[in-house]
């Protein structure tokens, strides 16, 4: 693999990345796929994922905020990865010249002209990454120079608290080894797997926009004990609780959540009378249809 690394010190800023010659070897680096020393990360566009996905980095020592660099239009957004230590500009040229992976975090109707404003610096030395919803890796290979090694990965907003739930799918010039190099990463993040590209607009249903599916649940929860008499600051902080506490015996128990529901049920009690409540008002079939609904959407977009 062409390991990304940062330019030597000496080489003049813009000149390009290139392999350095030789790089100190920690603890982290020599399992799979370990971050180059080395790495300089680019972000084109600074926005909230942008900057949830830096400071996973940072905070997990992946890489060291001075190995960041993000561009923006505005200095709107590129204040907050300055509060993180990272540098920034206002040339997204600047970020492929200094920078060998490099994330493209850009609104999915800016990404086109973005590709190509920086496809002329590009170099077999780059491994790109888009987390724009609904670009497809072809779409990104037809805007950028042959053979350009792309990835593509679909994030959640939890990412921001270091608990995302992210999925990524490489392009045809993207090996084993940059999906492993980039999933090392991203688990600062959160949870990443490697999936095919027809599960990425799945995800987007599932989690992406499942994010606003669970906040609309957490939020009748609450409000049903709002109804019932309880104070709407606490009957909210319980309800994120228990949503929190719940996802964490899914993980770590690995039961289906059908078998966890059933450890709550018992018969004539207060569990029973309230799921049936909710198979009377259609809560599954109306989840389902949800994410039904919103991954169809995705591919709407995916094929504009």
């Amino acid at each position: 693999m062409r390991s990304p690394v940062a330019p030597a010190a000496n080489e003049q800023r813009g000149a390009g990345p290139t392999a350095a010659a030789s790089q100190v070897v920690t603890p982290d680096a020599m399992e799979a796929a370990a971050v180059p020393a080395r790495l300089r990360v680019g972000f084109v566009g600074a926005g909230r994922m942008a900057e949830a996905i830096a400071q996973g980095l940072i905070r997990a020592g992946k890489v060291e905020a001075k190995q960041v660099l993000a561009s923006a239009p505005t200095d709107r957004n590129l204040c907050h990865f300055r509060a993180l230590g990272c540098q920034t500009t206002h040339s997204n040229q600047e970020v492929l010249q200094s920078c060998s992976l490099v994330i493209f975090a850009t609104k999915p109707q800016v990404l086109p002209a973005v590709l190509k404003e920086v496809a002329p610096v590009v170099t077999a030395e780059h491994v790109l990454v888009s987390v724009a919803a609904g670009v497809s890796l072809s779409t990104l290979e037809e805007l950028l120079p042959p053979n350009t090694r792309v990835l593509r990965v679909s994030p959640n907003l939890p990412c921001i608290v270091q608990e995302g739930a992210m999925v990524m799918a490489r392009g045809h010039h993207a090996g084993s080894e940059e999906a492993k190099l980039l999933q090392n990463l991203l688990e600062a993040c959160g949870q990443c797997e490697e999936v095919p590209e027809a599960y990425v607009d799945i995800h987007t249903g599932l989690s992406g926009s499942g994010v606003a599916f669970v906040c609309t649940f957490s939020e009748a929860l609450a409000e049903g004990a709002i109804k019932m008499g309880m104070p709407s600051a606490l009957a909210h902080r319980i309800a994120a609780q228990t949503l929190l506490g719940t996802a964490k015996l899914l993980q770590q128990e690995g039961q289906h959540p059908a078998q966890l529901r059933t450890d709550v049920l018992t018969p004539a009690g207060t569990t029973i009378y309230g799921l049936h409540a909710l198979e009377q008002g259609g809560l599954r079939a109306a989840t389902m249809s949800a994410v039904e609904a919103a991954t169809c959407r995705a591919k709407e977009l995916s094929r504009k």
